[in-house]
Order: structure tokens, then C-alpha cells, then sequence
């Protein structure tokens, strides 16, 4: 049991009558159940309400668990993934430890929209990948929505003027090759202040409110977003990959571009990128002509 889980508990239940060590004694079923109250009792009926009337969706979002702080939303749902409906949703002021590609910090302060969507499809692993490419399809239509034109840098961020405003992360949870869900989390940079990131953040980093042109609703962009993301995920679900190809490939800022992936083990590939193929996999022509497929890998764009 993460202690994190236990900490976030503790602000339902009174620790004087409570310890983390008495905690640990509860069943998983009772911890399960005192997070999703406390996801339930901090949701501010008037954000509950905004989310719901911009959300058209059927199920994306309709069951959604709200928290003031936590080390990250992805944790949450993580653990949350047994007991919740497909399509729930973990949303969270701020992430104290948000965790973007390789483990890396991700910066999640207040004002931003910090989420994760708990998905429950009857795929194999090896599928998996392909919602990072869909949630960034998701995204960019949702930012559409506002006037504003982004793009997607391979493989799970969404840049405006070149610059990173949306990170994705997707984790699967599989028991013995079996999948039993998925978890992708999205951070969008909408309404935080950037001048105390750290410089290298700060510098490659933008947010919706510098460039939109009217003032920016987290709420309205959630509950659009998850429209977007059911329209797109359902395609998924059809394994209409190619519409989701399609689109992914219109918005790219990765693709025509000589690129440097940083792959585990500090593996280094530099070629130029050509395309995704249909398992969505980034190919890349070596300086020797060369074809490489590239299945993951942290991207610098030369």
C-alpha cells in the first residue's frame, strides 16, 4: 500500500483516533472507499456543474472524484481502477509529484488541469500506445475549440508556438499478459503562472492564457475535452486506427523533422522522421538511409 494513499485518507478520517499505522490495518476495500468519498465531498458543486454542461459525452467524465492535492492523479486512478466505471475520471487541483515521461517531474501547480481517465477496453497490451496518440488527437481538437492551432510532438506532448503546453502519460495495469485497464493522464499548462518553473521548464513551456483570445474556463475545457476524447476513443475502440492516424499525422510537429531519440540505457538514434506506421510506431530514416522503428524514446527535434 503507498503511504500517499494513506496520507490523502487521512484527510477524511481524524488522525488523532487514526494512525498511518492503524490505517494500514483497513481492508483495501474500506481505503478504496474512503478515497472515493473524499474525491466525492471536495468536488465544488459549481465546477461540477460547468464540467457537466460542456460535457456531451456518454461516458467519458460522468463519474468523475475531485481532490484539493495529490502526488499524482495516475496514482490515484491507479488504485482506484478496480472499483470505478470505464470512463471515471480523477481530477486534482495540484499534483505534488507529477510524473511525466522516464519518471521525470512534471510541474502541476494550481491553476492547471491535472486528470486522469480510467479505461477498461478488451484489447491486448500491445494497443495500449495507440491512446497516447489518440489522447493527443483528443487534445488538439479540444484546443481547436478555442482558436487555438497545436500541435503534437512525438511521443505524448502538445505543443502551441512550438512551445510544450500538454503532457501525456498512459500506464497499463495487466495481471499475467492480461490487461485489466488503462490509465491516461493529462496535464495541460491552462491557467498557471510559468515564471517560477525551473529556466529550462520555463523556457520551452506555454499556457493556454498567453495566446488564447478570451478568458480561459477549466471546467468548459474539461468537459469539452472529454467529449473529444470519447469521439476519438471510440474510434479506437472500432479500430478505425487509421482516422486516428489520419488526424494525428495533421497535426504533428514531428514528422519532415531530423530528429535525436534518447531511448533507454542511453541509446541515441538520429535520423529523420518519416511518418507512424499502423502500430503507430515512429519511423525514422538513419543518415545511412536506413529505416528504424522507434517504439518509445525521449524526442529532441534538431
Amino acid at each position: 500500500m503507498d503511504r500517499d494513499i494513506l496520507e490523502l485518507l487521512s484527510e477524511k478520517i481524524d488522525m488523532e483516533k487514526k494512525s498511518v499505522e492503524e490505517l494500514l490495518k483497513m481492508s483495501m476495500n474500506e481505503i478504496r472507499e474512503g478515497i472515493k468519498e473524499l474525491g466525492k465531498e471536495s468536488f465544488d458543486p459549481n465546477t461540477k456543474n460547468k464540467i457537466e454542461d460542456n460535457n456531451n459525452s456518454e461516458f467519458i467524465g460522468k463519474n468523475i472524484y475531485y481532490y484539493n492535492s495529490v502526488k499524482s492523479t495516475n496514482l490515484i486512478a491507479k488504485f482506484l481502477a478496480p472499483d470505478v466505471p470505464n470512463g471515471s475520471v480523477i481530477i486534482s487541483k495540484m499534483q505534488t509529484k507529477g510524473k511525466g515521461r522516464s519518471g521525470k517531474k512534471y510541474e502541476s501547480p494550481d491553476g492547471g488541469i491535472w486528470l486522469s481517465i480510467i479505461l477498461k477496453p478488451n484489447i491486448s497490451p500491445q494497443k495500449a500506445p495507440l491512446l497516447t496518440l489518440a489522447t493527443a488527437v483528443a487534445v488538439t481538437h479540444t484546443l481547436e475549440k478555442l482558436n487555438i492551432k497545436a500541435e503534437i510532438k512525438w511521443p505524448n506532448d502538445v505543443l502551441i508556438n512550438e512551445k510544450k503546453v500538454c503532457g501525456i502519460l498512459t500506464e497499463s495495469i495487466a495481471k499475467f499478459n492480461e490487461l485489466e485497464s488503462i490509465i491516461i493522464g493529462v496535464g495541460i499548462n491552462s491557467k498557471i503562472d510559468i515564471t517560477n518553473f525551473p529556466s529550462d521548464l520555463k523556457e520551452n513551456s506555454i499556457t493556454l492564457q498567453d495566446v488564447a483570445d478570451s478568458e480561459i474556463s477549466n471546467e468548459k475545457i474539461m468537459g469539452q475535452f472529454f467529449e473529444e476524447f470519447e469521439k476519438t476513443y471510440n474510434e479506437f475502440i472500432a479500430e478505425n486506427y487509421e482516422n486516428i492516424f489520419y488526424e494525428w499525422r495533421k497535426h504533428s510537429h514531428t514528422i519532415g523533422k531530423m530528429v535525436e531519440i534518447k531511448q533507454p540505457l542511453g541509446k541515441i538514434l538520429v535520423g529523420y522522421a518519416i511518418g507512424i506506421n499502423a502500430e503507430g510506431v515512429l519511423i525514422i530514416e538513419k543518415p545511412n538511409g536506413n529505416l528504424v522503428k522507434v517504439f518509445s524514446g525521449e524526442c529532441r527535434e534538431l
